[in-house]
């Protein structure tokens, strides 16, 4: 029996589940996108994680990941599981289908993703059959940490947000604004800088300029993305630590458009070893 790997990565973090003889090791390490990063920066992460230059077993490789929509990204990334794994059968896949396979297994529904970035699709008998581009933290995302990150900074760079506000992020994030503009134009993954101003969002969610904040973001996902699929299909599931953290003011958005919450993930990757372990597929 072949042991499998399976890889969950978003743009921030991989979680990876060793599984053999039902026994379960867990890794995890920084995020994984090919749209970020070429094939040797990649494979210095994997060996870096699993402490190994080659590993000559035979293993079952799933990977879910964010940028592996097109097949020229999904390369990038199997090429350097093959230089780490050289024996191994390899699956790339997008981290959106991860995402449906482990809210939704074979259930029909919509899946999305809310953490650093965002998606959705929608999922019928194990396969996505339609899916609203998100088109990333500069154009989309709508919803996401980045997102999110990006409307709070944007208010207050521009002065925007109430001066108690301002002054109280200034204090706590012990940044300045030319700090801030250096890390967005001049340095790598400005998406996960972005994002890591959620937790500042979280820390004062209960206050009405961060819950219109907020309300806005998801507003704006469930209207560019959601309806967009014009289903009758009302079930909704989300995954990522966006969705989990702000729970309550996506239920209310999610009333509001019609739609039924049906479950949320943290992370996708307990459902995904369901999924690769007990679900039967075809």
């Amino acid at each position: 029996m072949k042991k499998t790997i399976l890889f969950d990565s978003g743009s921030t973090k991989t979680d990876i589940r060793i599984i053999y003889n039902r026994q379960i090791t867990e890794l995890q390490c920084v995020g994984i996108n090919p749209f970020y990063q070429n094939r040797d920066e990649i494979y210095h992460v994997l060996r870096t994680c699993f402490g190994q230059d080659e590993n000559s077993e035979e293993f079952e490789i799933y990977f879910y990941g964010a940028g592996c929509s097109f097949e020229e990204k999904k390369e990038i990334v199997r090429s350097a599981l093959s230089r780490l794994f050289p024996k191994s059968c390899i699956s790339i896949e997008n981290d959106l289908l991860g995402a449906a396979r482990a809210l939704l297994q074979q259930k029909n529904g919509i899946a999305c993703i809310l953490g650093t970035g965002a998606n959705s699709c929608l999922y019928q008998k194990g396969k996505i059959i339609k899916n609203v581009p998100p088109l990333g933290y500069i154009l989309g995302d709508e919803g996401s940490g980045a997102n999110l990150g990006k409307l709070l900074v944007a208010d207050i760079l521009k002065g925007i947000a109430p001066q108690k506000v301002i002054l109280r992020f200034y204090e706590e994030e012990k940044c300045s604004a030319e700090e801030i503009m250096n890390h967005i134009y001049k340095e790598s993954f400005p998406n996960r800088y972005l994002a890591t101003f959620s937790k500042h969002i979280y820390r004062h969610k209960d206050e009405l300029y961060f819950q219109n904040l907020i309300l806005e973001a998801f507003d704006n996902f469930f209207k560019r993305n959601i309806v967009q699929y014009d289903s009758t299909v009302k079930e909704i599931g989300f995954v990522g630590s966006i969705a989990f953290h702000f729970t309550h003011q996506l239920e209310i958005t999610a009333q509001k458009y019609g739609y039924s919450i049906q479950q949320i993930l943290k992370s996708p990757i307990e459902g995904l070893i369901t999924y690769h372990t007990t679900s039967p597929r075809e």
